[in-house]
């Protein structure tokens, strides 16, 4: 189950991102993250954010951002975060809240969800496998940061 979150959970927020970041070996620029938060919560054009819950506690969070994409002729989705507490994980809670936001997205009008997985997350790999999200075929993500990003080295 999620609910969307507000701008008094971005302190929980901020929180669980931490969480998230640690795993992968980041630390977080809390006030960045908390700004980033703001920016998404306050502006539906950015994208959205939920608070994953079960048994009445806040357990995760989902951030899906927005943008107009030519190849679709409409607006895409990106899930940017995905984070469920690892006490809280194996129990159907990450593939429940991809569920809730693709019919989201098909009602929003949506027309594409994208997510970045690293090659080595294969527990992440087979949740978005288990919904849909497939190899874009013959495309290779690149970046090239003109700011610095809110994880720390």
């Amino acid at each position: 189950m999620m609910r969307r979150a507000g701008r008094d959970d971005i302190s929980l927020l901020v929180d669980l991102m931490d969480e998230f970041y640690a795993e992968g070996g980041y630390r977080l620029d809390r006030a960045r993250a908390a700004e980033a938060f703001a920016a998404v919560i306050g502006d539906e054009r950015l994208g959205y954010v939920w608070v994953i819950q079960a048994d009445q506690k806040d357990i995760g969070h989902v951030v899906l951002t927005v943008k107009y994409a030519m190849e679709y002729g409409g607006l895409i989705a990106c899930l940017d975060d995905l984070y469920v507490m690892p006490e809280w994980r194996n129990r159907g809670l990450a593939t429940a809240s991809l569920l809730e936001v693709r019919t989201f997205c098909q009602e929003a009008g949506i027309r594409a969800l994208t997510v970045e997985v690293g090659f080595e997350n294969g527990p992440a790999q087979k949740v978005y496998r288990r919904i849909g999200f497939e190899e874009a075929a013959g495309r290779q993500l690149l970046d090239f940061p003109l700011a610095p990003p809110t994880h720390l080295s």
